[in-house]
């Protein structure tokens, strides 16, 4: 049985440079920093995956110790970086985000949506909406990386609550 969620894993084409950006501008804090697998293990892992010589170069970021984590990986021998399958920013979509399958975006919870975001305009990170939206007993905020992972800053009404449980009375 699924115990609960791990983490989500986001590729970037230089894990040096992505972990410095989630750090510097996110906040995030460097659980395990960047390190280099290769050999059978991780071959046998991704092997079908990952066109050989399967080399992986990740880092883990986060706010604390524990599952709840960003997993940030490199793909250093492949040929090409493997890329998301969709984005609820796809341009080749007409009804963004209905028709689309797989990884769309992240969620970060932060204390104060509109100080997170003005901290966040300072490194000009790139927001993909014009303010703060209310729903579902939430304040929200999307912004992407600079490698284009989409993120959804959620402030959450009643801090003792999942952010899923906001909008129940």
């Amino acid at each position: 049985m699924i115990t609960g969620l791990a983490h989500t894993a986001v590729c970037v084409p230089d894990v040096d440079a992505a972990v410095r950006w989630y750090e510097t501008v996110l906040g995030l804090r460097v659980l395990s920093p960047p390190y280099r697998m290769e050999g059978d293990a991780i071959s046998c892992d991704m092997g079908e995956l990952v066109p050989a010589p399967v080399v992986v170069k990740a880092a883990i970021v986060g706010n604390a110790v524990g599952d709840h984590v960003l997993e940030v990986i490199e793909y250093p021998e492949a040929p090409a970086p493997p890329t998301a399958d969709s984005s609820v920013t796809d341009p080749s979509v007409t009804n963004v985000g209905l028709t689309q399958t797989g990884l769309t975006h992240v969620g970060l919870v932060c204390d104060d949506v509109e100080a997170t975001r003005r901290d966040l305009e300072v490194h000009d990170v790139e927001f993909l909406t014009a303010g703060i939206a209310d729903v579902a007993g939430v304040r929200t905020t999307w912004f992407r990386d600079p490698w284009g992972v989409v993120f959804i800053l959620v402030e959450k009404r009643h801090a003792d609550r999942p952010y899923w449980r906001q909008h129940r009375p």
